[in-house]
Parts: structure tokens; C-alpha cells; sequence
């Protein structure tokens, strides 16, 4: 889904692009009791009876469907949904007070991609046996690597994420435009596409803007469409450069010129959903989960079936997007890790991942479903996206995640909205992540 979601896609959770993962030392942890089940160092993991599963909001409506499968087959280790907010930064606070409480009130924990990092390194997760997990060699290597941390695996993949433009496809045909794959296009489509007069009130573009989670995705698309880096493959940050000044310009010159609305401000990935599906946007920014919702022929989307879906565009050509994702991983202060880890790989397998994207059109990990006929049938989006994933920029995993993402939203809102000059919010956030990030 989102990051969402996500998604992915969350003052505290994101982060930025990076060619290379970056590694911090661990900011400590009290190892705590294991709460029944071994698990330390990729041992063992011990104990079988009802587990509960910490997860955000269900927006797709089918996860009951998942863990009710589950809860068929396994009458004597049922799994209770624990749902947190919508909100990621409030379900990682949740999980984060959880687990400084060596609270086993929460086993399986669905954690967005970039939190692997914080939770492994203050041990707040178990260390998973590769070995108990034989079909990670079938997935995406770029989600397994997203679960690992110091070359250790401590969550499985179970959703991916990349960023997609989805278009109002009948607007664009009866106007005569193709998709964008430039900026500049997307403009120049948009002019064209409001000259027709059923078009003429509709907004042209919109991501995620609020000063959260999201906005540090946006931020880092941008950055990476102008071929800037937030942070270089040397490990260090490289944010003050014309390049990402073109990126953040992009975003800025789009707010002063009305082709971004003044609503996107406020925009997360629902509300930026519902705008599109409410026939207020030609052109979104957005997770794969949108596309089966904004399909819906049961009154709830305005546009089903007068949309379809392209790569995200760039300064000069296709754009970059940024790795989202979800992960289940095992509390350290669980019980019954064994059912846990069983859970993990029955939500995991093949089959239930291709039953969710049946449902809900989020991004599987399984490398063979985007070449699954049927499913490209269904959602034609599955080849450019296993390419959009395969070539996403994937976020530096530090421990101190949270500081690094609000310094990021800090900078980049401060230049939407106008309080601070882009050139000088760089050289701000450049200074800061400095500070922050450690090799």
C-alpha cells in the first residue's frame, strides 16, 4: 500500500534517498525479556498460541480477509488485530511506547520500510533465522534488503511501494496529449487539457505536501528527478546543489503558479486520493492501493475507468521514485514467536500476496506476480511499476530516522510555503542532516 500507508507513506518515519544504505550505531536498548519466545541472534523461535498483529489503519477493507484465512486453518493460534491510526508517525509511536514498555501486548508488528534500522538497533525486533524463511530468494531482492539491518534479516517483505502519476486518461485523449514523461510536459498538458470546457475548473497536480511522512517523499522524488541526491553514495549529505535547487523549485514554482492548489498543502495520501477521485485533479502523485479504489463502480470514485497510470515524471525524463513499503517483523517482547513467525510467512507466501493485490492492488514482493498474466490483465501498471520499484531510490537506514525526516519536512515546508527561500532551506537542511547522520 502507501507508505504509506503507508504505502506508506509520518513526521518520524520516511526518510530520504540514498544510493547507499547508510548504517549508524545502535543508540543502545535494554535487551528486556524475550516474553517467551527465543529469537535472539537468528535463534530459534519459540512458543505457539494466539498472537496479536500491530498494524495501521486497514484502508482497503481486506485484511480481515487475510487473518481471517489464517484464523480458519489455525483455530489454536488465532490472531487478533491490534489497528493503530491511519497515521504513520502515531503507529510508530505506538509501537515505539510498546515496546520501551517490554509490552508483549503486541507480537507481529507492521512496520513501514524505513523503520527497520531504528527498531533492530534498539533491539525492539528479533533477529529472524534466514533459513525459517526459504522464499526470500523469490522476491524483489530490493525489498528483501529492506528488511535487514547490519546484514541481518529482521522483517519480511510483504508490500511494496513505488511511486506512480496517476492521469485523467479521457481528459488527456480528448485534448489530444500524451502522458507526460517531463515536467515540462505535465505543464503543458495541463494548459491544454483546462482549455477544453468540461476541464476548465479542475486542478492540474498534486503528491503529499503536509509537513509529514509524505513530504520527505515528495521532497526526495523531486530532488531525484533533477539528478540531485539528498544524500551521495559516499554516505554524506549532498543536498545544496543546483540540482536539488531545481528539484525543490519544481514544487515551489508549482505552489506560486496555482498548477500545484493551495489545498495540496494539507494533502496526505487519502485526502490527495479523494481529490482525484472526486474529478478535482488531472494529474496525482500516489501509491498502487489507488488504483482498485479510484476503479470502484459502486459510487464511491467519479473517474472509474477514465484513468490510467504512468511513471512519475522528471526535470528531463522519467522520474525516480522513492522505495515505500510495509514489513512484518516480531516483537522482541512477544510470546508464542513461533506462530508469529509462522504468520508471517503464511502472509508472505505467493498465494496470499497475490489474493491482496487482487483485492486491493498494492504492490506485492513477489518477483513472479508482476509477470502473472492475469493480475497484468487486471492491472496493467504491474510491469512499469516492478521497474519503477527495481530502480527506486531506497532510504538510508539510521538509527535516528525520526530526526532526520522532520529535519527534511522542516526545510522542504518551509520553502512550500513561502517562510523560507529554497536556496537558503537547503543549505539549512544541509547543515542539519550533517549534524544528524553518522557513518
Amino acid at each position: 500500500m502507501r507508505f504509506e500507508r503507508s504505502h506508506a507513506r509520518r513526521a518520524v518515519a520516511l526518510a530520504v534517498t540514498s544510493g547507499l544504505v547508510l548504517l549508524a550505531s545502535a543508540c543502545g536498548g535494554d535487551d528486556g525479556d524475550s516474553g517467551g519466545g527465543g529469537g535472539a541472534a537468528g535463534g530459534a523461535l519459540e512458543g505457539r498460541g494466539p498472537i496479536t498483529f500491530a498494524t495501521g489503519k486497514d484502508t482497503s477493507g481486506n485484511l480481515t480477509n487475510q487473518v481471517n484465512a489464517w484464523n480458519s486453518q489455525h483455530p489454536d493460534e488465532k490472531v487478533t488485530v491490534s489497528e493503530l491510526p491511519e497515521s504513520a508517525d502515531q503507529q510508530r509511536a505506538q509501537m515505539i511506547q510498546n515496546a520501551q514498555n517490554q509490552s508483549d501486548s503486541f507480537s507481529v508488528l507492521n512496520l513501514d520500510v524505513v523503520w527497520t534500522a531504528e527498531f533492530a538497533a534498539n533491539r525492539w525486533v528479533t533477529e529472524l533465522p534466514e533459513d525459517q524463511f526459504p522464499d526470500l530468494g523469490k522476491l524483489l531482492p530490493s525489498t528483501v534488503d529492506t528488511g535487514k539491518y547490519r546484514d541481518k534479516l529482521y522483517a519480511v517483505p510483504v508490500t511494496s511501494d513505488g511511486g506512480l502519476l496517476y492521469y485523467r486518461k479521457d481528459l488527456l485523449d480528448k485534448a489530444g496529449v500524451k502522458p507526460p514523461t517531463t515536467w515540462a510536459e505535465m505543464k503543458d498538458a495541463c494548459a491544454k487539457v483546462k482549455a477544453l470546457p468540461e476541464a476548465k475548473n479542475i486542478n492540474c497536480y498534486a503528491g503529499q505536501f503536509e509537513k509529514y511522512e509524505g513530504l520527505t517523499v515528495n521532497f526526495s522524488e523531486a530532488i531525484n528527478g533533477a539528478g540531485g541526491v539528498v544524500v551521495g553514495e559516499d554516505g554524506k549529505p549532498n543536498v545544496d546543489t543546483p540540482e536539488a535547487l531545481e528539484g525543490l523549485n519544481f514544487l515551489v514554482d508549482g505552489f506560486k503558479s496555482g498548477m500545484i492548489p493551495k489545498a495540496a498543502i494539507t494533502y496526505q495520501e487519502e485526502p490527495g486520493r479523494r481529490a482525484f477521485q472526486e474529478g478535482n485533479l488531472l494529474f496525482h502523485r500516489n501509491w498502487p492501493y489507488v488504483y482498485a479504489l479510484a476503479n470502484k463502480t459502486d459510487g464511491s470514485s467519479k473517474i472509474a475507468g477514465k484513468f490510467a497510470v504512468a511513471p512519475l515524471p522528471g526535470l528531463k525524463g522519467a522520474g525516480v521514485s522513492t522505495l515505500g513499503g510495509h514489513n512484518y517483523a516480531i516483537s522482541e517482547f512477544a510470546k508464542n514467536k513461533a506462530t508469529a513467525a509462522d504468520f508471517i510467512k503464511f502472509m508472505s507466501s505467493e498465494e496470499r500476496q497475490k489474493a491482496n493485490v487482487e483485492k486491493t492492488s498494492q504492490a506485492p514482493t513477489w518477483a513472479s506476480l508482476y509477470d502473472d498474466p492475469a493480475l497484468n490483465k487486471q492491472f496493467p501498471y504491474l510491469a512499469p511499476l516492478k521497474a519503477s520499484i527495481e530502480s527506486a531510490k531506497s532510504r538510508p537506514k539510521v538509527v535516528k530516522y525520526g530526526d532526520v525526516t522532520t529535519a527534511i519536512q522542516e526545510a522542504a515546508y518551509g520553502a512550500l510555503t513561502g517562510t523560507t527561500p529554497p536556496k537558503d532551506a537547503l543549505a539549512g537542511l544541509q547543515t542539519k542532516l550533517s549534524t544528524l547522520i553518522t557513518q
